[in-house]
């Protein structure tokens, strides 16, 4: 039986990107066209240009990055969503089975709470913070788990720890930049930046029952004291502080949700919003919502990334008049106190 066109479309696109990749026009970690681009460079359906990349990806040669989109998988990287880790943490379950059946054998006298912690990480870096658990820290050190208790008093302190840990990684700079908005945006991108490295780190974190992590407190300080120097009053200075931080860790909750939301499905985030676009579709007919049909007809590449900028830009740009107000009034304080002076 002849494929169908629509078959034999798919193959053509997927065929093509292999060749870019295989070229190394398309390097490791770079972003392969979207499903949207790819309706538009080769004028397939959506349908079409979704099976091109599953069948790359089944293929091994790309993956799905949340928040960023799919791209060119590492040479020798599984298609999984683990991946290299996930081999490795297979292999460390194994290792520590055998330890642990042996009652840790000399692991235990090796164990360290740096060791415990960054075995956590690991396991909340690949898996997600629900994954982290005494047993599976230990198993994966190859350790019996009561000997974590030797270092951490619990999970919840484990946790603490390990926020402390990626926030100690990523230290602010000793000198701050000049300027009030540049020392607020480098404090926005650096955090930006962990919670892209750890996309469980913001949901873990909380603004209305914060957690007394030393490594986190100097954003605060830095924030404070870059509004401050501005003439900007302690109140306001502490709630553009909490107003930036929401932000930026709002924007990055998406982060693990969609690492999570893939692990269920199956599907990547292209692939999902391919799958809703009929029902989408049915839905901007029956209320014949024109303008949000523009958008789906034009398409629409949702980058968190680029989303993040958007928003920091018109935040910072938001708080300049409160900035700029506070400066003025103590400008004006100051020349009322000069001129008492020499009256």
């Amino acid at each position: 039986m002849a494929a169908s066109p629509t078959a034999s479309r798919y193959r053509e696109v997927a065929a093509a990107l292999r060749s870019r990749i295989e070229a190394g026009e398309l390097a490791p970690g770079e972003r392969v066209p979207s499903t949207r681009e790819i309706t538009r460079e080769w004028g397939v359906a959506m349908a079409t240009a979704t099976k091109a990349l599953t069948e790359l990806r089944h293929l091994g040669l790309v993956r799905a990055v949340p928040g960023v989109g799919t791209v060119v998988a590492e040479r020798g990287r599984a298609s999984t969503r683990t991946g290299t880790a996930g081999r490795a943490v297979t292999g460390s379950r194994t290792a520590g089975t055998r330890a642990t059946d042996s009652r840790g054998g000399g692991a235990d006298r090796t164990l360290t709470t740096e060791r415990v912690v960054e075995a956590a990480i690991a396991v909340a870096d690949a898996e997600g913070v629900a994954a982290v658990s005494m047993r599976r820290v230990a198993v994966d050190l190859g350790v019996a788990t009561m000997s974590l208790y030797r270092h951490v008093r619990d999970k919840d302190d484990l946790l603490l720890r390990m926020m402390d840990a990626v926030l100690a990684d990523s230290p602010l700079p000793t000198e701050p930049p000049d300027g009030w908005r540049a020392r607020l945006d480098l404090v926005a991108r650096t955090l930006w930046t962990i919670f892209r490295r750890h996309p469980w780190l913001a949901p873990a974190m909380s603004i209305t029952r914060p957690q007394a992590t030393p490594h986190a407190l100097p954003y605060t300080e830095w924030v404070l004291a870059g509004l401050l120097a501005e003439g900007v009053d302690l109140g306001a200075a502490f709630t553009i502080h909490l107003t930036l931080f929401n932000y930026v860790r709002g924007t990055a909750v998406n982060l693990e949700s969609e690492t999570e939301a893939e692990a269920a499905s199956g599907l990547t985030n292209e692939e999902w919003m391919a799958a809703q676009q009929p029902a989408i579709d049915r839905i901007v007919a029956e209320q014949q919502l024109v303008t949000f049909a523009r958008l789906t007809e034009e398409g629409f590449d949702l980058d968190l990334d680029a989303l993040f900028e958007f928003g920091l830009e018109r935040l910072l740009d938001g708080c300049t008049d409160l900035v700029e107000g506070a400066r003025g009034r103590g400008r004006g304080r100051g020349r009322g106190r000069g001129r008492g002076r020499s009256s």
